[in-house]
């Protein structure tokens, strides 16, 4: 920790005087690890035991749901060390980057336990707990938990029960300590409380669009706005849409547009902070108007055949001829944009699709992609199920963008608050 400065950057107004240094053992009586045992691939559930990953604590809060579930009688016999509140936990074993990472317990999980690669710290019957834990998160903490690890992996590093008991920190009187600590977990409450509403709101969109949109041999989706009863209409891909192939050509237009599976239409920049195309190669790249739809061959999790997404940024760009680009007529848009967000044209595409000459790119013939069939109700239910989507997708960019501020303002705190 720093020995220059001992008053810090940003303080509550009632407090003063400079902070004084003390061995961390002062505040904490123990470091306890657990044991490692046999585990299955997913979480436990509420009546079932667990045993923690290291992620639990990799973002600087604890994720009680970042654990796997312990099934066998013997295995559960050997569990110790449950998550205590009150305590810290510590990744004492980790990654040269991970290895420090620490978050503080405000709640028990009785069924839930330690690996021997995490350590519970736990507290005297001085200072607030809470504080040292956001103190060992700052960036001052975290770098020096991570300047005592040693190891000669270069993969792993381990830290020393002693080297932390001994390590030397920076701290006010302890009325001070709990306000600080007060602060960062009303902070990290509010964080949580976006997460979780986030994470509703993505949820109900997955469901929804599963059960708006009819299955497979169905002409009526599962639910359905009430003014609503007509079967919907199938149709191929090619009778509501054309190919855009227009080139380049005068080199009109200088910004490349990307197409990710995560962020949709994006400008190249922003995606992979610098420009892969330059102004000598781009007068063969496709012209992409606001509302056009492009499909990217490039396969991922979030994407097994390709990511299919409407150009939303309101101004025109251009795309490599990699890419497929087509403009629809006589459809509600932001419909289209959900349907591709669906699963369902996800079999045609792999009955139909090719192999392909690389691993990560789906390859279909155009004349095959454009016979993709589609069902579309009448064009006013369109437009209201289209709405209700954006409408979802407005609120789930609300809170996270709340997320980013409010993690923003944490971080900055967690730099100007500590000596």
């Amino acid at each position: 920790m720093s020995v220059d400065y001992k008053v810090p950057e940003i303080r509550f107004k009632e407090f003063s005087g400079e902070w004084e240094k003390y061995p961390l053992g002062t505040f904490i009586s123990s470091l306890d690890a657990g044991v490692s045992v046999n585990s299955g691939d997913r979480p436990a559930n509420e009546k079932e035991f667990g045993i923690l990953k290291t992620s639990c604590v990799t973002n600087g809060h604890f994720e009680p749901n970042e654990n796997k579930v312990v099934f066998k009688t013997e295995e559960i016999k050997r569990l110790k060390e449950p998550v205590l509140k009150n305590t810290i936990i510590i990744s004492r074993m980790n990654t040269p980057a991970l290895v420090g990472a620490n978050a503080y317990v405000s709640s028990g999980y009785a069924n839930y336990f330690l690996p021997d690669r995490l350590w519970a710290a736990k507290p005297t019957s001085k200072g607030d707990l809470k504080f040292i834990a956001y103190m060992l998160g700052s960036d001052k903490g975290r770098l020096a938990l991570s300047d005592l690890a040693t190891g000669t992996s270069g993969s792993m590093k381990n830290i020393s029960k002693p080297a932390v008991l001994r390590l030397e920190l920076h701290s006010p009187e302890e009325k001070e300590q709990t306000q600080i600590g007060n602060y960062f977990q009303k902070l990290d409450a509010l964080i949580n409380q976006h997460h979780q509403k986030h994470d509703k709101l993505s949820n109900i969109k997955k469901a929804m669009l599963e059960k708006m949109f009819p299955k497979q041999g169905k002409t009526i989706p599962e639910i359905r706005f009430s003014e609503y009863s007509r079967g919907w209409t199938e149709v191929k891909l090619s009778m509501i849409a054309d190919k855009i192939t227009e080139k380049n050509t005068s080199v009109f237009f200088s910004e490349t547009f990307t197409n990710s599976a995560e962020f949709g239409i994006i400008s190249q920049r922003d995606y992979f902070d610098k420009d892969i195309s330059n102004f000598n190669n781009i007068n063969g790249y496709f012209v992409v108007q606001p509302e056009d739809f492009v499909y990217n061959p490039r396969i991922s999790t979030l994407a097994p055949c390709g990511p299919i997404k409407r150009n939303t940024l309101g101004r025109v760009g251009v795309m490599s001829p990699l890419y497929t680009v087509f403009r629809t007529k006589d459809v509600n848009t932001i419909f289209i944009e959900y349907f591709f967000q669906t699963k369902l044209w996800h079999t045609f595409m792999f009955l139909n699709g090719d192999t392909g000459a690389r691993a990560d790119r789906f390859s279909i013939k155009d004349s095959v992609f454009f016979e993709l069939p589609l069902l579309l109700p009448t064009l006013n239910e369109q437009v209201v199920i289209g709405k209700y989507f954006q409408n979802l997708d407005i609120l789930i960019s609300q809170h996270q963008q709340q997320i980013t501020k409010l993690n923003n303002i944490k971080q900055a705190c967690l730099r100007k608050m500590f000596v």
